[in-house]
């Protein structure tokens, strides 16, 4: 799936993976924990969250397919609403740099402490056969995607997981795998992921 792909092709390609055999039980993917990221170009963010937010609708009303969709964005906001900081951190960030502010986010929003705990529970809380992850560059840089993907092997390895990815993952000799956010930023080495942009059924 290349970058010319058009948003329909996108959305063909994710439906028929996805409602394959071959993805919903796992299946080639040797000893290697279930997790696909789907990149897509960055500038295709907002038809991206429509096609996600449709295909989820039909997988789940059509195909019985039961999608647990993440967005870490609104979960982050949940998270620092429970802990009665999202009030102060909106006046907060008024006065503070940029650095400071990012600093006051780092403890509430933690992958290990926080964030994947949350997650871990709305998995219990619904029944599902397939997790989407999205809103990944909205909460960079608070929130790395290859820290997200490194805490959550821990708790999601019986469905398979996609993290929709505005930027690029690239595999290479040399530099092994990389995750570049925006298609510009600097890479974040993570290899244990798959390209459902590459899968085939």
């Amino acid at each position: 799936m290349n970058k010319a792909a058009s948003q329909k092709q996108r959305y063909n390609h994710l439906y028929k993976v996805i409602t394959s055999q071959r993805f919903l039980k796992k299946e080639g993917l040797g000893n290697e924990v279930p997790f696909f990221i789907y990149p897509f170009p960055p500038d295709t963010a907002v038809e991206m969250e429509r096609t996600v937010k449709s295909l989820a609708s039909r997988l789940e009303n059509d195909d019985s397919i039961g999608v647990l969709n993440i967005n870490l964005y609104d979960l982050s906001i949940d998270l620092l609403r429970k802990r009665g900081v999202w009030e102060q951190l909106l006046t907060s960030e008024q006065r503070l740099g940029k650095d400071q502010f990012l600093e006051l986010l780092q403890g509430p929003l933690d992958p290990e402490k926080h964030l994947i705990p949350e997650i871990a529970r709305r998995m219990a809380d619904k029944k599902h056969d397939v997790i989407f992850i999205t809103g990944v560059g909205e909460v960079f840089p608070v929130i790395r995607s290859h820290t997200v993907l490194n805490n959550l092997q821990s708790a999601a390895t019986e469905a398979p997981t996609v993290m929709f990815f505005p930027g690029e993952y690239s595999h290479s000799n040399h530099s092994g795998a990389n995750l570049n956010l925006f298609g510009r930023l600097p890479n974040d080495k993570y290899y244990r992921a798959f390209n459902l942009a590459h899968f085939q059924i």
